[in-house]
């Protein structure tokens, strides 16, 4: 009967987990570009009592519960809104946005598309992360994305000044200046991995572990490259990308565990009856 006891504290806190991750799931329904996960359960040991033998006798074993076998990020297509927004990004398809903190130098990924720029000209995250690519006219130097005047052909009237600006399905940043002059002022690029389960979610949309994740280029000196090459998606400008939480299956995947919890301290509860006749023969 203790048997029963163990596995059902192991399915209570278990499925405890499962709801903790259900109910973050709904909470972010509305979060730009977040990314549901699932819990996957495994079977714990099991107590053999008699092995299985030549002569075909099944081995007896008993189960000692259920153990969590891994919370799984799942990386589907959200649904794409449009918003007119110029800076805003949304990736059709697979990707991410290369991200860099001016502090400190750290860099993650992040498939929320919600930029701005900022008083410099540089596109940013809302807390203030720098959009990477290439930033020259000759698309050969990697670093912060800036949309501004500089750098403009030698053509171009030296007093003019940005009066728009366009970002292409591959991440091309367009400038327009006041004279009509119009150049390519540098380049968004994409990042994209092998498994995308090695990264860490660390808030704020943001991703870590991109060494691990078996980026493109190698964990050793990862290199992004330009949408749609390298099998990644394509970039939609005025555009943001939706949560994929599925309400209706998050209900339901909440009704099952909610139901098996109960299940699991029902078997608590049964188990407690069971030692308390035990303790009672001896009246």
């Amino acid at each position: 009967m203790i048997r029963s006891l163990t596995s059902a504290v192991s399915g209570l806190q278990q499925f405890q987990e499962a709801i903790d991750v259900i109910g973050n799931n709904i909470a972010n329904v509305s979060t730009i570009a977040f990314k549901s996960a699932r819990t996957d359960l495994a079977d714990s040991f099991s107590q053999t009592m008699a092995n299985s033998t030549l002569s075909g006798q099944a081995a007896q074993q008993v189960g000692l519960g259920v153990i969590t076998a891994g919370i799984y990020n799942q990386y589907t297509q959200g649904a794409i809104n449009r918003t007119g927004v110029d800076t805003d990004l949304a990736i059709s398809g697979d990707g991410f946005f290369v991200v860099r903190d001016a502090v400190n130098g750290d860099t993650y990924v992040t498939r929320a598309g919600d930029f701005r720029l900022d008083s410099d000209g540089y596109l940013i995250t809302n807390n203030g992360l720098r959009v990477q690519g290439y930033n020259d006219l000759a698309m050969t130097n990697n670093g912060d994305i800036q949309i501004d005047a500089a750098q403009r052909p030698s053509g171009a009237d030296a007093a003019a000044t940005m009066v728009s600006f366009s970002i292409d399905q591959q991440g091309k940043v367009s400038v327009r200046l006041s004279d009509g002059t119009e150049y390519v002022r540098g380049q968004i690029l994409m990042q994209n991995f092998s498994n995308p389960q090695a990264l860490t979610k660390e808030g704020n949309n943001l991703y870590s572990g991109i060494g691990a994740a078996g980026p493109l280029g190698g964990s050793t000196s990862p290199q992004a490259a330009a949408a749609g090459t390298n099998g990644l998606g394509t970039i939609q400008s005025g555009a943001l990308e939706l949560s994929n939480v599925d309400l209706s299956n998050e209900f339901s995947q909440l009704i099952q565990t909610e139901r098996a919890f109960q299940a699991n301290a029902r078997i608590m509860t049964t188990t407690d009856e069971m030692l308390q006749e035990l303790v009672n023969i001896k009246r």
